[in-house]
């Protein structure tokens, strides 16, 4: 049956993030921050929730990566056709100080239109205009690749542009405002700035605009925290922040409910947010450690079902789950698909994979081998290089049973660490050549993640604990029929069920050891079930390992999905 969201009156959601997947054609996102808020919105479009999406244009995208034959990166700007994607740009124009200079933004519109014809709009900020100023033309230019004072700039034009553009649009009538992540935060400086004026409260008058002022933003806003390490949430130095802001809103106030040293976005976000939430269970415990005396309810994340979901495995559910793109919770009926369908479609996707590396590279890939993936953003607490951590134990047992491997992912341009992972990755490929294949694809985007995730017959996961604050790549694994084997941490400590939904690596989390990670210990895991569990599985009896797949789907891709997580975002914070 069709689900809809029953919504009062004509109110309107305004989601705001940095980065936003809207199209694979389109690089207005860096990675999984993006790629959620994207699903989030396709949700929302499917489900019928009034939402408005705000981002920015990122005229260049993130970056493109190339890897030389040593694993060195090189990243240079993405070049892709706004007029061919957005048509031509909306009329409105809006201002914003910035360092005492009105910087001028446009926007354009994209719409995500839902399974059942409703469309969500999104709006691309966009400040390359020629009345501005050249090191203001740029202020849209790329994603997450600049200093602070770039940063600051870019999220005073997301926040407090995005504020004055919706209004400009006719977006009147906002019940709340969602901040994915402390870098929309100006825009609940700009709703206490407007809230100041329309109550004429002065706001040099702290404490009265703090209790009076506050306390009707606070019920405006919404805040989502994705990060689980302290150096991950944006930190401005107040001489900065004073010279991009000037008079724009008090200091003292501002120390008072974004930091004493330096403004602290997610500290500013959650002092002016009714709902605060984490992104997983162990987030919200591991976030409550990172700000002793906030509280944060929990949303896990999940992925938009139908964007996921490889065209051989939705024909597949077509068939015997008709409704799955309406209720992805249907999923669950995947227990009736008969096992040797479930193996046919994965066959199908993985000779899509393996075609398509044998095509880009000489590694010589095998459809009849068991093929492990690993992609992600690359940096070192991700933990890419531990399947490596005995290289010949992992060459005894690719001499054993044959394995290959696939690995993907873009270190930021500023990440050493990240990119001596990839080169470290490129050195191991070649000792193994002789036993085990393993090759690196470049440009990790939307398009390859579609086809390699799909394509693998496991997906791992090693992050460091308590490091991954949820995690979404298994989940689209599931939604395949992939299993998952991974660190106890993020998503997987809700989601994993051993020997059923996929498997485990190391303890899970208690007070005692959250923060204890021995890659021996870890690695000694990996390489047993690897060797002794899975293979012996996925060789001799394979009806095991499909109904291992089967379960995937049922158990993990019918729960962790965007259509349960927003319909929890509508009943615990939009709706109050």
């Amino acid at each position: 049956m069709e689900v809809k969201v029953i919504w009062p009156g004509e109110r309107r959601i305004a989601y705001f993030s940095m980065e936003i997947a809207v199209d694979p054609a389109m690089p207005t996102y860096g990675g999984g921050l993006g790629i959620l808020a994207g699903d989030t919105l396709r949700a929302a479009a499917d489900l019928g929730v009034p939402v408005v999406g705000v981002t920015l244009l990122s005229e260049h995208g993130y970056f493109t990566q190339t890897l030389d034959k040593d694993g060195n990166q090189s990243d240079s700007p993405v070049p892709w056709d706004v007029r061919a994607q957005l048509g031509d740009p909306l009329t409105e124009r809006v201002g914003v100080e910035i360092e005492g200079r009105t910087v001028q933004i446009r926007a354009w519109q994209r719409d995500i239109v839902g399974c059942t014809g409703v469309r969500v709009p999104v709006v691309f900020l966009d400040t390359n205009l020629e009345e501005n100023m050249p090191e203001d033309r740029r202020i849209t230019d790329r994603l997450y690749v600049g200093d602070q004072r770039y940063r600051i700039c870019q999220e005073v034009v997301l926040g407090i542009g995005g504020v004055r553009m919706l209004q400009a649009l006719g977006y009147r009538n906002v019940a709340k405002y969602h901040m994915n992540e402390g870098h929309a935060a100006f825009l609940a400086l700009e709703l206490f700035r407007e809230e100041a004026l329309r109550g004429m409260c002065p706001l040099d008058r702290m404490g009265e605009c703090l209790q009076r002022v506050g306390a009707e933003v606070r019920a405006k806003c919404v805040f989502t925290t994705h990060t689980p390490v302290a150096a991950g949430h944006d930190r401005f130095p107040y001489a900065l922040v004073q010279q991009v802001l000037r008079d724009y809103f008090p200091v003292d106030l501002l120390r008072t409910i974004g930091g004493i040293d330096d403004l602290n976005m997610t500290l500013l976000a959650m002092h002016l947010s009714q709902y605060v939430n984490s992104v997983a269970r162990q987030h919200q415990h591991v976030s409550e450690h990172l700000f002793p005396g906030y509280h944060f309810s929990s949303i896990t994340n999940g992925v938009h079902s139908a964007t996921w979901t490889c065209p051989e495995m939705a024909t597949l559910f077509d068939k015997h789950i008709p409704h799955w793109r309406q209720d992805s919770f249907d999923l669950r009926y995947a227990m009736r698909i008969p096992e040797f369908e479930i193996q046919d479609a994965h066959q199908s996707a993985k000779r899509r994979l393996i075609d398509a590396i044998n095509e880009r590279t000489s590694v010589g890939f095998d459809p009849e081998a068991f093929t492990i993936g690993f992609a992600r953003r690359a940096t070192a607490y991700k933990r890419a290089d531990l399947i490596f951590y005995d290289i010949q134990r992992l060459r005894g047992i690719g001499q054993s049973r044959k394995i290959q491997i696939v690995f993907a992912g873009k270190a930021h341009p500023s990440d050493k660490e990240g990119q001596d992972l990839i080169r470290k990755i490129q050195w191991h490929i070649g000792e193994l050549r002789d036993v085990v294949r393993i090759v690196y694809l470049p440009e990790y985007d939307m398009r390859l993640a579609q086809l390699i995730i799909p394509g693998v017959d496991i997906w791992l996961n090693t992050p460091a604990r308590p490091k991954e604050a949820s995690g979404t790549s298994g989940m689209k694994a599931a939604h395949n029929g992939v299993p998952h084997m991974s660190i106890q941490d993020g998503w997987w400590l809700e989601g994993h069920i051993e020997g059923v939904t996929g498997w485990e690596i190391g303890p899970v989390p208690t007070e005692e050891n959250e923060n204890a990670n021995d890659d021996k210990s870890d690695a000694e895991e990996l390489y047993y079930k690897l060797e002794h569990i899975i293979l012996p599985m996925y060789y001799d009896d394979r009806s095991a390992w499909l109904r291992i797949m089967r379960n995937a789907i049922a158990f993990n891709a019918s729960f962790f999905n965007t259509h349960r997580m927003m319909q929890q975002y509508v009943l615990n914070a939009y709706l109050m």
